[in-house]
């Protein structure tokens, strides 16, 4: 409770322009993603802007082209893909964790 005034948010109108000028600050770009065997917990997330896809269409073409990383969260048994708020919620909480470090 009270944690969205602690977090940066930015909102944006065009996402690729803005993930452009985040990497000009030194950023890197990681983003979910059903193409790739990387796991939400082999990345380091140090200076790391996160792009969370929706149910239906996950993230665009273009974000994933831009982005320095894909990831996905490891899902055993036949479920193919979490809500994007619990998706978001367990991405957070391995960025958490590894900064408490």
């Amino acid at each position: 409770m009270g944690a969205i005034f602690r977090v940066n948010i930015i909102e944006s109108e065009n996402l690729v322009n803005t993930l452009k000028e985040i990497k000009k600050h030194k950023f890197k770009i990681a983003a979910t993603s059903l193409q790739t065997e990387e796991s939400i917990y082999d990345i380091e997330y140090k200076k790391m802007a996160i792009v969370i896809g929706n149910e239906a269409n996950g993230v665009s073409n273009e974000v994933l082209d831009i982005s320095d990383k894909k990831m996905k969260i490891p899902m055993p048994g036949k479920t193919e893909s979490l809500n994007a708020a619990v998706a978001t919620g367990v991405v957070l909480y391995e960025y958490v964790r590894q900064n408490l470090k």
